[in-house]
């Protein structure tokens, strides 16, 4: 019996919350965690993302359809005691994950990512894909220029709050009056509560149209 795949068979999806409307009117909000060091990482090893977040978004209905989750397997690091204890990951769950190639992979198959307008809090994660799409020479997800389609939720955020600093995702859902749900540094669930953090953007009607417009 193959130890590896006994280990890595129990991976259960997250199921639907509703069904679908056209692709037209659904935004991906995402959240990546990536392997990192209490310092500067070890000799020849980079920060790669070890987990994809997403939660699907109806923005005209104004809730959130679904969850989903893809634990990806880092090739060039390792997952430190530091990164498991920020996010719950281990070196033993991301080694069961798929590769960064076939993340993208799903990310364009099953979630549209080449054609739906998609959110992050802040630009780490849309430049993390770009920069790991151009180290391991994998087309980038969500099509270019890298900005096309993505929102920079926390500066849609300070904006319409008036905040001269850029929040946290923690302290904007303080600020917003919302609960955090589930793990912080988590992120299925960071990519769930940004989505929360969104459609209050839009019932204050502050969510720019062109963001789910595309």
């Amino acid at each position: 019996m193959d130890v590896r795949k006994s280990r890595c068979r129990n991976r259960a999806g997250i199921p639907t919350l509703g069904p679908m409307r056209h692709e037209s009117t659904l935004l991906n909000v995402i959240d990546v965690e990536a392997t990192c060091w209490d310092g500067q990482p070890p000799p020849g090893s980079v920060n790669e993302i070890i987990e994809i977040g997403l939660t699907v978004v109806d923005v005209p209905a104004g809730r959130r359809v679904s969850r989903h989750r893809v634990v990806v397997r880092p090739a060039r690091s390792r997952v430190s005691d530091f990164c498991t204890q920020l996010t719950g990951l281990t070196q033993a769950e991301a080694e069961c994950g798929v590769s960064f190639g076939e993340a993208c992979r799903i990310l364009v198959e099953e979630y549209e990512a080449g054609e739906r307008p998609w959110a992050s809090w802040g630009e780490y994660d849309r430049r993390q894909f770009a920069r790991q799409s151009q180290a391991d020479r994998v087309a980038y997800p969500f099509g270019y220029p890298t900005e096309r389609t993505h929102t920079n939720a926390k500066a849609v955020f300070t904006a319409a709050y008036g905040l001269r600093k850029k929040p946290g995702m923690g302290h904007a859902l303080q600020i917003a009056g919302l609960p955090l749900e589930g793990r912080h540094h988590r992120g299925e669930d960071d990519a769930w509560n940004i989505a929360a953090l969104v459609l209050d953007l839009v019932g204050r009607g502050a969510w720019p149209v062109t963001a789910t417009d595309v």
